[in-house]
């Protein structure tokens, strides 16, 4: 989902909305590991604050911020409600609704819990993703904006915008179910 404004009123409600956190943006990962046990439809709820840093080679990274980081003046908070859609043998296919929308939040935070989005190559498991894209399994990161549901910022009318899962992201999932 991608939305884009025609005009500036709409723009600066657009903005307005998402800095007071009235939309709902839902994005589906595909993580490696095993989702924590959870009751059923059950959502894991991750408040980890995050702050940007730069890697000695100059690179842009955000990292939870846990002890003296919490101090650190590019701290930030951010809050993830994840829920898993389904369990596969070494994958979990999970739903993220963004509380607070931070850079690199979503892939962060599962990064964090030991659950790497499939493809991330910032923040994922680099063998893997090798290994995945040298079979022509996968050739990009398994995150994608799924939904958005808003009010119109000019009519307030509800918006409701679904996205379905491109080919590439599909045909991996309908594999996981084969041996890759």
């Amino acid at each position: 989902v991608l939305l884009i404004a025609k005009r500036r009123p709409a723009l600066v409600g657009l903005h307005e909305m998402f800095r007071s956190q009235k939309g709902d943006k839902r994005y589906l990962a595909l993580v490696l590991g095993e989702w924590p046990q959870t009751g059923s439809g059950e959502t894991l709820k991750i408040t980890d604050p995050l702050y940007k840093y730069l890697t000695p080679e100059g690179e842009r990274r955000v990292r939870v911020a846990r002890g003296r980081d919490l101090a650190h003046p590019e701290m930030r908070p951010a809050e993830t409600h994840f829920r898993l859609k389904k369990q596969y043998p070494a994958y979990a296919l999970v739903e993220a609704k963004l509380k607070t929308g931070r850079t690199h939040q979503i892939r962060v935070h599962l990064a964090s819990m030991g659950l790497p989005i499939v493809g991330d190559d910032k923040y994922g498991d680099f063998t893997l993703n090798k290994q995945l894209a040298s079979r022509g399994a996968l050739n990009r990161m398994f995150l994608h904006a799924a939904s958005l549901r808003c009010k119109h910022p000019v009519t307030g009318e509800t918006l409701v915008i679904v996205a379905p899962l491109p080919d590439e992201l599909q045909r991996f999932l309908d594999q996981l179910g084969q041996s890759l």
